[in-house]
């Protein structure tokens, strides 16, 4: 990924945190010689391994699960926040021209296939106590019938990619003046773009 100085988050809490508030994600690689690309929820591990671990699972019938071999590199892409950004939001509108801030967070690895039920099972409980929230009617895995959850782990495919290398970049104006963000960010908050404005708020100037 392209990344001047300026926009570029190399910090590991950072990033770590960008795919936590944004964990929907696209892994890219190789089938039989052709790019195949497949969208999926993500959980990372810091943890695990010296540079952290992804996880997360996929339909058995998707092709794309069985180039996951260990041996193959992966890219996988969050994306996090991220909007039109006016010229006519600066103090000085002109000379300028429209661009575009976002959060953007590219992973690098080798997809390994766990083919265990055991662990399946587990990642999928821990996936939806990641998200479902709180709340006395929760959905959890262990309240389901086993005949239905063991009947539903066959039709999936859980992997794990040990991350090689991580890559964040946050484009939220900073090569503008501390006035002009100001004004972009009151502009965005103006119009409902709260997530794009806090994370203007919160990126390194």
């Amino acid at each position: 990924m392209y990344i001047p100085q300026h926009f570029n988050e190399n910090g590991t809490a950072w990033q770590i945190d960008a795919i936590r508030r944004d964990p929907f994600g696209v892994i890219t690689s190789l089938v039989d010689g052709a790019l195949m690309a497949t969208h999926l929820p993500f959980l990372i591990e810091p943890g695990e391994g010296p540079n952290g671990t992804l996880h997360a699972h996929m339909a058995r019938q998707n092709p794309h699960w069985q180039s996951f071999d260990g041996a193959t590199e992966a890219l996988i892409v969050f994306a996090g926040p991220h909007g039109y950004i006016s010229p006519t939001w600066y103090e000085k509108p002109s000379p300028a021209v429209p661009t575009w801030n976002y959060v953007a967070v590219h992973v690098y690895g080798k997809p390994v296939v766990i083919d265990a039920p055991a662990v399946t099972r587990a990642h999928l409980a821990h996936l939806a106590d990641t998200f479902e929230g709180a709340g006395p009617d929760r959905w959890t895995l262990a309240g389901q019938p086993d005949s239905f959850i063991d009947g539903m782990l066959k039709g999936v495919v859980s992997f794990a990619i040990p991350i090689t290398r991580i890559e964040g970049k946050a484009k939220m104006s900073q090569n503008r003046s501390l006035e002009d963000r100001g004004r972009v960010i009151a502009a965005l908050r103006a119009e409902g773009e709260t997530a794009l404005a806090d994370a203007m708020e919160h990126a390194k100037t």
